[in-house]
């Protein structure tokens, strides 16, 4: 059977259901997943779109549905505007302080008021829960956003995420309940991680959700031409001088949407655009665009670059081969005077020497790092942090171009973790992002490359890797100008109103857009100063031109919330909190402090809420095997209460556990076999295992940080599910496999949780069973092991896994 996506009439129509798909189930006939629909309806006017969303959910349970859905939203884009429609009463949503929102929903719910709220997890991560849905009822919500499109070179981007991929999460659980629904534990690194982790439907599921794209282009002057979508099929067409874009039906939600036209038939130059409040006439926000200049002097400068290139297990199949080819490009394009480095990292860190050092871009040094570079392969966990670290410490010398480069596609859940840490120890490097990948996570690379002055670029497949080169190989280069500096006739700019923050730079073919707030006093131009390439003074005089859409304010709004948010982060406190709050009410923008809800207090159901998260699809272009790290497919299934993860299935063959990953504990226990029997159990192993266990030895020379008691106690739990998995590997038998999962479950109650301990039930088993080993433990590995431990966690894991292969041929 399959999941029918019914129409209207089939679904009024509908029998009320008497029973329910037990849990697992893949497929019923009547579906048991609350959300039916996404439609999108998008008009582009010039460079801004506005987009209505639309979440179309049906209840078809004999109880009232609590539906909660985690889903991607562009980081770039405003939220303003919020409403819900249940059976046919259309309730308008308010935006508010985002704790009271919360309890006026849960006020609501427990009142049995249908009700809605959605809120901010990320700039690109939202929750919505939808609840008091009725028995055979649909509820429907519509989220109204405006968002700029990406300019460069002449080809306008508009992309709208679709999926939230499963992103990796380290450090170590957090006591107490989860914050969220999702199936990822709340870390220490990510404390809301179970919110931005949605259940991943199982390889095979029936398309669950029916998706609907229709968008208008209005070049407002500028003449549109190509218009392409990369990864869905679309057919176009032309009202007038419109041009009409429609998905084609049974595409999916398992991938960006991207629409890319050229602009042609107008002259552009820096322009300048005011928009006064409309209830004043004394202030105003303005966005001002300055393009490259032509006579800019072309003159190199030597740079000194990092390529940080991610391997971790998300990067399987074509994204580490488009990883691989971008780096070796850019290394390509560097000149003599030139110096880099190349760090590969997943759980470690590695590079094609022993230490990480720069290094003069000589032929023979270019050729063999992009060698070394073809033979790298995904495997591990994404840890970002220390491999930025590393990359940063290696850019001190302030008399050249500093770049870091980051090839990655950023699904990780510790962003902000990363961004301070990337502030605690840049000194003025550039962080440039290329994000790899159809589901990318572009909040967090975007956030950070802007807050290093730098870019990002995005690409979807290989062949627009080939395509967007230049553009990337333009970013390394020297900005254009820097030390950009405004100034104003006939206004004065409001004191921090300015976005992207100071200093300011414009690269190659990449126009700068800058917005701020102004007081009024006159007629209003802008007067730019800058330094070129060579130093050299670059002025211009910018006029000014006058609209009331209020899409530009909110457009400015969300970026200096999203400035305001990430000083937070990055400074450790939360000063701007009250002013974050006052921003986003004043504007009706949504942010992480705030929550639009909507309440509808005509009627009341009865009965007992049935809750369920939503589960999304495998994002498109993962391998099966990409769901390390921690990250789990999900089976379908409502549950009452809180969504658990008694459905998860393991990770898949190919994809390491993160060694920080505090899901993978309870994620082998013997409970699990049986929910799990549908899905034979699959075998996942650490990257660290995976070089140890297919080479002749393990460096001990990668730099580790110190690790805290309970985290060694931790990590060896760890090693030893990933010790299960080597074993489940080979030709074993059931019972040896039941031995050491009781030895497991020991580790893991905490009384087995020495070293000693589990070198000594390994020994005991591997005897048991006829296995080649010692008498007993070698008690100077054990002593090594113990002093090493709290200094570098390589070197300990290094010695444990050398007596273990020693053990067990």
């Amino acid at each position: 059977m399959s999941i029918a996506i019914l129409d209207d009439n089939q679904l009024n129509s509908a029998e009320p259901i008497l029973s329910e798909a037990g849990f697992g189930a893949m497929e019923t006939s009547r579906g048991n997943l609350p959300l039916a629909a996404l439609d999108l309806d998008v008009e582009i006017v010039g460079l801004i779109a506005r987009v209505k969303l639309k979440q179309r959910y049906y209840n078809t349970h004999t109880q009232p549905l609590e539906a909660t859905y985690i889903f991607p939203l562009p980081d770039r884009g405003a939220v303003r505007g919020f409403k819900m429609t249940v059976n046919g009463r259309v309730i308008t949503g308010e935006i508010k302080e985002r704790g009271q929102a919360r309890r006026e929903y849960d006020e609501a719910i427990s009142a049995g008021k249908s009700a809605s709220i959605v809120e901010e997890e990320r700039p690109d991560t939202f929750t919505m829960r939808v609840g008091n849905i009725p028995p055979t009822a649909f509820a429907e919500v519509e989220l109204e956003l405006v968002m700029p499109l990406v300019w460069r070179a002449g080809e306008a981007t508009f992309r709208f995420p679709l999926v939230v991929a499963p992103r990796y999460v380290p450090g170590m659980p957090l006591p107490g309940g989860q914050v969220g629904t999702g199936i990822s534990p709340d870390t220490d690194a990510a404390p809301d991680a179970s919110r931005i982790s949605p259940p991943v439907l199982l390889p095979g599921f029936p398309n669950p959700v029916s998706l609907s794209i229709d968008c208008s282009i209005d070049g407002a002057g500028l003449e549109v031409q190509n218009i392409a979508s990369s990864l869905h099929a679309i057919t176009s067409g032309k009202s007038g001088s419109k041009h009409l874009i429609r998905i084609n039906p049974g595409e999916r939600v398992n991938r960006d949407f991207i629409l890319r036209f050229q602009t042609s038939g107008a002259e552009l130059g820096s322009s300048l655009t005011v928009i006064p409040d409309s209830d004043s006439d004394k202030e105003a926000t303005f966005i001002m665009t300055l393009m490259p200049p032509m006579s800019a002097v072309d003159m190199r400068r030597p740079r000194d670059v990092v390529f940080v290139l991610d391997r971790s297990g998300s990067m399987q199949g074509w994204k580490m081969v488009a990883a691989r080819r971008a780096v070796g490009r850019m290394i390509d394009s560097l000149d003599a005077i030139d110096r880099f480095e190349v760090l590969a990292f997943d759980t470690v860190i590695e590079t094609f020497e022993d230490t990480p050092t720069l290094k003069e871009a000589t032929n023979r040094a270019r050729y063999r790092n992009v060698e070394w570079i073809s033979k790298v392969e995904a495997r591990g966990g994404t840890e970002i942090a220390p491999s930025m670290e590393t990359a940063l410490k290696l850019l001190s010398d302030r008399s050249r171009e500093r770049h870091v480069v980051l090839v990655t596609d950023g699904q990780v859940g510790n962003e902000d973790q990363i961004l301070k840490h990337v502030k605690k120890h840049n000194h003025g490097a550039r962080v440039f992002t290329v994000g790899i990948d159809r589901a990318v996570n572009a909040g967090f690379l975007n956030r950070l490359a802007q807050e290093t002055g730098a870019l990002s670029e995005l690409v979807e497949s290989e062949d627009r890797l080939d395509e967007v080169m230049d553009s990337i190989h333009a970013m390394i280069e020297a900005p254009l100008l820097r030390q950009i500096k405004l100034g104003f006739d006939g206004a004065t700019l409001i004191p921090d109103s300015l976005t992207p923050r100071e200093p300011l730079t414009l690269f190659a073919g990449s126009p700068l857009q800058v917005m701020g707030r102004l007081s009024l006093n006159g007629e209003v131009r802008a007067r730019v100063r800058a330094a070129g390439r060579s130093g050299e003074l670059i002025e211009e005089v910018v006029a000014s031109s006058s609209t009331s859409d209020t899409a530009f304010s909110a457009v400015w709004a969300r970026a200096q919330l999203r400035k305001l948010e990430d000083r937070d982060v990055v400074e450790g406190h939360s000063s701007n909190r009250n002013k974050i709050i006052e921003l986003s009410l004043k504007h009706k923008v949504l942010c992480r402090h705030t929550a639009f809800v909507a309440v509808d207090h005509s009627s009341s159901v009865e009965g007992k809420l049935l809750q369920v998260t939503q589960p999304v699809e495998q994002p498109d272009g993962w391998d099966s095997d990409g769901f390390g790290g921690g990250m789990a497919l999900m089976s379908a299934a409502p549950q009452q209460g809180a969504y658990t993860q008694s459905g998860v299935m393991p990770p898949l063959p190919g994809s390491p556990l993160p060694r920080h990953s505090p899901a993978s504990p309870a994620m082998y226990s013997k409970e699990r076999k049986a929910e799990s029997a549908a899905a034979p159990r699959k075998k996942s192993l650490l990257g660290t295992l995976t070089s140890f266990f297919s080479s002749d030895g393990f460096s001990e020379e990668t730099e580790a940080s110190e690790i805290s008691e309970d985290a060694e106690v931790n990590e060896l739990k760890i090693l030893w599910q990933t010790l299960l998995n080597l074993l489940d590997l080979g030709s074993l038998d059931e019972t040896l496999r039941s031995e050491l999962e009781d030895v497991l479950e020991e580790i893991e109650a905490g009384t087995a949780n020495t070293l000693e301990d589990l070198m000594a039930h390994l020994n005991a088993i591997a005897q048991q069973h006829g296995i080649k080993t010692d008498t007993e433990p070698a008690a100077e590995s054990l002593e090594e092991l113990e002093a090493l431990a709290p200094v570098s966690l390589d070197v300990a894991f290094s010695a444990v896994l050398r007596e273990i292969r020693r053990r067990l041929p």
